[in-house]
């Protein structure tokens, strides 16, 4: 294998682990901080500027492999078709078309199973950047991220931390302040009931007495 097919191959391996890392169950503070860190440092924003260079290389190895791929087909069937030029000849030529046909389909693969794998790395990455982000949009409506946490910010840039339970309490302060009211309403539907009948009462001796003179 020549040396940028063995770069190709090391590069699959490392991908590879990469994936394997991404899917490992961490603590959710360990994973933000991990992905935090990655997306902040700019020697990896760097590293993937880099990355994408390589894969446009590995992009056209692996048109070039498939053009290989046919090639060799096309050279097989040829061979196979003058097979009454003898024998041993023929033995010869099939054998060494063979053999490039399968270091080209060996090529093919790495290069095509390396640039998938790119692929299912990068939506990978973007959907657990999502979850975090979502999980940590329902810790700050539930209130319990603390006020300052950078990483908070980053991640769920979803407005001030407790918002959903400083409401909370403002309903509830305001239930209260409404019971409150209730109870002064009533009390003062009572004190009017009360002055209403004291009035009544008084203005009933009023025009009694007042028959009585008569």
């Amino acid at each position: 294998m020549t040396l940028y097919y063995t770069l190709v191959f090391l590069l699959l391996v490392a991908e590879m682990g990469l994936f394997m890392l991404l899917i490992v169950p961490l603590p959710f503070t360990l994973r933000r901080k991990m992905f935090t860190f990655i997306s902040e440092n700019p020697i990896i924003a760097k590293l993937q500027y880099g990355l994408k260079i390589t894969f446009i290389f590995i992009l056209i190895l692996f048109i070039d492999s498939v053009n290989r791929v046919y090639r060799v087909q096309v050279e097989l069937a040829a061979a196979t078709e003058s097979g009454q030029n003898g024998a041993a000849v023929m033995g010869h030529e099939r054998l060494e078309v063979q053999a490039r046909k399968f270091y080209s389909q060996r090529n093919m693969y790495l290069c095509g199973f390396t640039l998938f794998l790119s692929l299912i790395l990068n939506r990978t990455y973007i959907m657990i950047l999502e979850v975090l982000r979502l999980e940590e949009k329902v810790k700050v409506y539930e209130g319990t991220t603390s006020k300052g946490s950078k990483e908070s910010a980053k991640l769920a840039a979803a407005g001030e931390p407790g918002e959903i339970a400083r409401l909370r309490k403002a309903l509830a302060e305001k239930d209260r302040d409404m019971e409150t009211m209730k109870k002064q309403v009533e009390g003062l539907h009572r004190e009017y009931s009360e002055m209403g009948d004291r009035v009544a009462a008084s203005n009933g001796n009023v025009d009694t007495t007042s028959k009585k003179d008569k």
